[in-house]
């Protein structure tokens, strides 16, 4: 069954599936291509590009497909060691080329993605998913992924036994140890 976006997949060359001989759904499977708006889109993000000779900062790509919010995010993430490239943590300024496996871990889960184009200007997301391949693992199910210390409304100011309750529960247990180590200290 074709779906609204599936329309004029085929390129344009016929309009009725009885004109090919056979149904329509094969002659769209056979010469996939993308819909009006995005070929236009495309076309303008490869305009956009780096000219011949040109790379791509790390940083700025990921931002420009849409795997983070912001730039400087990305480079944050960098400088973090979140973002890998073929295995090995690299520098908001790597340059990427076309092939290279970017690994990217941000709020509990890892993308991990292949170049397939390089853009430097951020793009709508159906162009975006096509310069790269997504072979990420699926995300957990949301069921699984227990919020940890989520405080009622309107409760107020956590005591200093709940703030120590809910490092434990979030694995910050170093973080209140310095703290109060901190503390008594002249």
């Amino acid at each position: 069954m074709a779906s609204e976006h599936d329309e004029g997949r085929d390129g344009g060359t016929t309009d009725h599936p009885q004109d090919t001989g056979g149904d329509g759904a094969a002659t769209a499977a056979q010469s996939p291509g993308p819909d009006p708006k995005t070929a236009s889109a495309i076309a303008a993000a490869e305009a956009a590009g780096p000219k011949n000779g040109e790379s791509v900062r790390v940083d700025s790509w990921i931002w420009a497909v849409r795997l983070i919010k912001t730039r400087s995010l990305g480079a944050t993430a960098c400088r973090g060691g979140h973002v890998r490239v073929n295995g090995e943590r690299v520098k908001p300024a790597y340059s990427l080329r076309v092939g290279d496996e970017v690994r990217l871990r941000q709020e509990g889960r890892e993308r991990v993605v292949v170049v397939k184009r390089l853009i430097r200007k951020r793009v709508g997301a159906p162009v975006a998913v096509q310069c790269y391949v997504d072979n990420s693992p699926p995300p957990p199910p949301r069921e699984a992924v227990a919020p940890a210390g989520i405080r009622d409304r309107g409760a107020g100011r956590p005591t200093k036994r709940d703030r120590r309750e809910l490092e434990r529960l979030r694995g910050l247990e170093s973080l209140g140890r310095a703290r109060r180590e901190a503390e008594t200290r002249p």
